[in-house]
């Protein structure tokens, strides 16, 4: 009779990441940071504005040069 929860593929994924770690393969980790997306008079598709450490979405927003503002996650 079968385990059930320790078959299948989650556990033979889970096995192999565990032989993994044990071999000292830890994956590097990722940087996460806050992407600003929105449009602008010349680029009136949402696009990337800039990240949210060197541009202040209310800023742009307020002055008028940007709109539909969204703040994102990122993978660097």
């Amino acid at each position: 009779m079968g385990k059930g929860y320790a078959e299948g593929p989650a556990a033979e994924e889970a096995e192999r990441r565990l032989e993994e770690l044990e071999r000292g393969g830890a994956e590097p980790e990722q940087e996460v940071r806050l992407a600003v997306y929105g449009s602008t008079e010349d680029e009136p598709e949402r696009h990337f504005l800039g990240w949210r450490d060197d541009v202040d979405p209310d800023d742009l927003f307020a002055s008028g040069e940007a709109w539909g503002i969204t703040v994102v996650r990122a993978t660097v």
